[in-house]
């Protein structure tokens, strides 16, 4: 176990905080990688919750980027409470989300954590080539960094919002057919991180197009 100082804490949307600390030496991981964290707080100590690295292992600090949800009372609401110096225990690090090849990043709301870090390596080694993001939301304000991923991935970044509906965003919810819109002979691995059901449904879908299992690289939350 790992104890961290808060160095900034800032919303990057209406739900969405940014939280970066210290970094200790002795913490490793790879890009889309995840640990385990609680709170240094009275009666949060033992609470522990799962968060995406979306700093890079380089960097000589620690990032996180996490979607709130205060209604809930738990641990993300009481994240909304820290400040500067508050500090956090960091726990196991883990995660199945490795970068193997070109291809499309399917997320759905926080899910696109693991693939901030991911995007962030591939355009350090100007890697990001042929790779497209789809991402699914309710809302414009629940997009997660729109502007720098716009930047990123130009056209390759769709955005797909299930109750708002805005010129050039797909409406509606990730189907076969939306997939299959976006793939081409580059789209070779398949990404996806997102809650359960999502991911069921995603996973149906990418069967339904006859893609094997060996290019599916999968965490749900």
């Amino acid at each position: 176990m790992n104890r961290v100082k808060i160095l900034t804490i800032e919303h990057l949307t209406h739900d969405v905080l940014k939280i970066v600390t210290k970094k200790p030496a002795s913490i490793q991981y790879q890009p889309g990688q995840a640990v385990d964290i609680a709170i240094n707080k009275k009666n949060w100590k033992q609470e522990r919750r799962s968060f995406t690295f979306t700093s890079l292992p380089e960097d000589k600090f620690l990032e996180f980027t996490v979607k709130t949800y205060p209604s809930h009372k738990g641990v993300t609401q009481q994240l909304l409470t820290l400040t500067k110096g508050d500090e956090l225990f960091l726990h196991g690090v883990f995660g199945n989300i490795i970068y193997k090849g070109e291809g499309i990043f399917i997320a759905g709301g926080a899910g696109i954590t693991p693939f901030i870090a991911i995007l962030k390596q591939l355009e350090k080694e100007d890697k990001i080539g042929n790779n497209k993001l789809i991402f699914a939301n309710k809302t414009r304000a629940d997009i997660i960094l729109e502007k720098q991923f716009h930047n990123l991935l130009g056209d390759n970044f769709i955005n797909v919002l299930s109750e708002e509906k805005i010129p050039y965003y797909e409406h509606g919810y990730i189907s076969t057919d939306l997939i299959k819109k976006y793939s081409t002979e580059h789209s070779r691995y398949f990404y996806l991180c997102g809650p359960k059901p999502m991911m069921q449904v995603l996973e149906q879908n990418l069967f339904h197009l006859g893609i094997s299992d060996s290019y599916i690289v999968k965490e749900e939350f």
